[in-house]
């Protein structure tokens, strides 16, 4: 393994830090996209159409 040093424990920390944000923000997209998904079933089986907002 690679010696760190003295600033080893620090190094770590900031490493899990990152990982753990990133998969906060990688499962709050994948539920986020799931809700959208739903919501947009939701609406087009109660008769909305996607292009009525966009003219």
């Amino acid at each position: 393994m690679i010696d760190l040093g003295p600033h080893a424990v620090y190094i770590v920390w900031a490493y899990l830090g990152v990982a753990v944000a990133i998969a906060a923000l990688i499962g709050f997209k994948l539920v986020e996209s799931r809700r959208l998904s739903a919501r947009l079933a939701a609406l087009e089986t109660a008769g909305a159409d996607r292009s009525a907002t966009h003219p």
